[in-house]
């Protein structure tokens, strides 16, 4: 008897219709929904607020990688004074924390010993980074220093997976991939478009130091998305101030001290004098790097706080096409046709690594 009612269940479920597979516009239904949610999930101020970081990210990022090349291109020479420049901009970031104590009427976040000692550690490295990046921007074409750049959002993946356990999906995976591939195509094509008065060791030695850089800026996203969930909290925005003003100080006063030790202080004054278009371009390019490069970091800061590294890491990386294309256009950077395999490789490695990311933040 149970053997005849197993058999009739068997042939029950085999003459079942199976249950078909979503089609696209099912899933571009459940996408939507999944949005919605998201969407409400949080109050409108802060998405007001992630907008208007990534937008800091994907205009004063781009526009401090150009002022950095425009400087060493009519006539400035020194790596440390464009690491300074980089960092010389925090007073402004701790106008707008004061301005945020007195509005929105909130205290300061107390210091204590691991706060302050992780500060100093992300201001260290913030200050290497910088001086890294100064060594790319000075020998390497601005399209070709970004594109290389977007190496962060690999080392930002992985660093995130590792120290804050962010999750990585087959897609992220294959992004990481083909993005590592884009770099390749360009070491490969080294030849093209190197400046005349850089030498190979030189463009060898910038290509070096921007992979290098590149690697400690996924590094110190992760950090500080770290310092965020263990000392910090999410509790307010203030923190992200608090955070930048902290970490661009103590890396404003170990640059400092490197300039002032290269006796680059008063190099500056002669850097002016010989700068292509005189000493207000040369200041009015150093005034708005400090500006650009201050205005990102903090970008990059607030959408740490209000998302993960993930996002941070996938913003760092839509800037390459942008950087690279304004180069092109404003300072007339050659664009060989291996260099624009590498970007368009370098954009389907991110779209492939934002589907990835799109479908981690559904499941959270």
């Amino acid at each position: 008897m149970s053997l005849s009612l197993s058999h009739e269940g068997t042939r029950m479920e085999e003459g079942s219709p199976k249950k078909p597979s979503p089609n696209f516009w099912d899933q571009m239904s459940a996408a939507r929904s999944r949005a919605w949610e998201s969407y409400n999930s949080k109050p409108i101020s802060h998405w007001i607020l992630l907008l208007l970081s990534g937008g800091l990210m994907l205009t004063a990022f781009p526009a401090s990688s150009l002022l950095s090349r425009v400087y060493y291109t009519n006539g400035g020479k020194s790596k440390w004074i464009i690491s300074w420049v980089a960092v010389a901009g925090w007073p402004l970031t701790a106008l707008i924390l004061f301005l945020t104590y007195f509005i929105c009427k909130v205290s300061p976040t107390p210091l204590n010993v691991k706060l302050a000692l992780s500060y100093l550690v992300l201001g260290f490295l913030s200050a290497a980074d910088n001086l890294m990046y100064a060594y790319a921007y000075a020998y390497l074409p601005a399209s070709t220093s970004s594109l290389l750049a977007s190496s962060s959002l690999v080392f930002s993946s992985l660093f995130g997976y590792l120290l804050v356990k962010n999750k990585l999906t087959l897609s992220m995976i294959n992004g990481i991939v083909i993005i590592s591939a884009a770099m390749v195509i360009i070491a490969l094509d080294s030849n093209s478009d190197r400046y005349g008065n850089v030498t190979n060791s030189q463009y060898i030695m910038g290509f070096m130091w921007d992979v290098l850089g590149s690697a400690l800026h996924g590094l110190i996203f992760a950090l500080s998305e770290l310092v965020f969930i263990k000392y910090l909290g999410r509790r307010s925005f203030h923190v992200v101030l608090e955070q930048q003003v902290m970490v661009s100080s103590f890396a404003f006063v170990l640059t400092t001290i490197g300039v002032a030790l290269n006796n680059d202080f008063q190099g500056m004054a002669d850097e002016a004098r010989t700068f292509k278009g005189g000493k207000s371009s040369y200041y009015l390019v150093m005034t708005w790097a400090a500006i650009t490069f201050q205005l990102g970091v903090l970008g990059g800061t607030a959408v740490l706080f209000l998302s993960s590294t993930i996002l941070a890491g996938v913003l760092n990386a839509v800037r390459v096409p942008l950087t690279s294309i304004a180069a092109v256009i404003l300072l007339k950077d050659s664009m060989s046709g291996f260099k624009i395999l590498s970007l368009v490789i370098t954009v389907w490695g991110l779209a492939s690594f934002i589907c990835g990311s799109a479908s981690v933040s559904s499941e959270t």
